[in-house]
């Protein structure tokens, strides 16, 4: 009997020794999502009427949050999407949720330049003006563009540098108008290797799942390099550009990752990322936000300027060359 009384009383330590250790990692959870990972609002009360939005990848994720809460604001927006049938879907979406029926779909597939000529060519026919282009869409596969580069350098930076320099007269005709590109906290790991770049026409070598991020990451810098020479070339205008890292967000970028990489992440984005609409509130701040035109080719986060930016996004040198290299890609110079 006392032998029992012994185990019973151990038994009921136990658990409360694990009840206590469940309430402690549910505790310290919470405290995490309510401080370290809480993404604060957008609080900009601006309406859009009358105004014209471009949002590439606007199909899903982060995208479309930002085109759902444009529409709602009154704007006429673009979604710029490769998949057609998910591009339409997401329009009919957004319309039913905002009643705002000038919501389009126009193809745009970033990894072919000439898809991001023929798209900046139907829009300049068919839209007067453009007061906001959010470079949005983002991938992190392995493989080639349609014209032989990097899929990660094609899609995340090329496609958008040169859709914006064929948009950048229109922008400019509309009066204050912005250019947001989605970039990331990832760019703290990147570099640029124009060595590559010129050799492989790619920012790293090799196809490991490794690889592949460390590719995710530069492209990255190369979004935040690209929006601070734009800025540089655009002072004496109306245009006003940013940059931007969204949090840590469930999306669907790693859609097209290997099962183990997918393996590996999912349970920690599951518990540790917040939802797209979250992460849509610095590229809405950005977006909207009366009083920001000084901090033209800033990068944001959480809704604010990151002042003490690692000094390589800040690299002049770099920068320019970046931009006169990816001209000579695209067949600008």
């Amino acid at each position: 009997i006392y032998s029992q009384h012994k185990f019973l009383v151990y038994t009921v330590r136990m658990m409360l020794v694990l009840v206590l250790f469940g309430v402690l990692i549910v505790g310290v959870y919470f405290l995490l999502h309510m401080t370290i990972l809480k993404q604060p609002r957008c609080k900009s009360t601006a309406k859009l009427h009358g105004k014209t939005a471009i949002v590439t990848g606007a199909n899903t994720g982060i995208g479309k949050a930002t085109a759902m809460e444009l529409a709602r604001r009154g704007s006429k927006v673009i979604l710029a999407c490769r998949d057609k049938q998910r591009g339409e879907t997401a329009v009919k979406e957004i319309i039913q949720e905002t009643g705002n029926n000038q919501v389009i779909f126009m193809q745009l597939d970033l990894a072919s330049l000439q898809s991001v000529r023929s798209f900046a060519e139907r829009f300049l026919q068919s839209e007067s003006r453009l007061d906001i282009l959010i470079n949005n869409a983002g991938l992190m596969n392995g493989g080639n563009t349609e014209d032989g580069f990097g899929m990660i350098f094609g899609v995340n930076h090329l496609g958008h540098f040169l859709l914006t320099l064929l948009l950048l007269d229109r922008l400019k005709a509309s009066g204050k108008s912005r250019v947001v590109t989605v970039a990331s906290k990832a760019y703290e790991i990147g570099r640029v290797d124009f060595n590559c770049l010129n050799t492989h026409r790619d920012l790293a070598a090799g196809t490991s799942y490794y690889q592949v991020f460390k590719k995710y990451c530069h492209s990255k810098l190369c979004n935040i390099l690209f929006t601070y020479e734009l800025a540089k070339r655009l002072q004496g205008t109306d245009v006003t550009c940013y940059s931007l890292h969204p949090g840590p967000i469930k999306t669907e970028i790693s859609r097209y990752a290997g099962m183990w990489w997918r393996l590996f992440f999912m349970p920690i984005i599951f518990l540790f990322f917040v939802d797209a609409d979250s992460g849509a509130q610095t590229t809405l701040h950005c977006t909207l936000e009366q009083g920001i035109e000084h901090l033209s080719g800033h990068y944001f986060t959480k809704c604010a300027p990151l002042l003490n930016i690692d000094p390589k996004a800040r690299d002049d040198v770099v920068a320019k060359k970046l931009w006169e290299l990816s001209e000579s890609f695209c067949g600008l110079s």
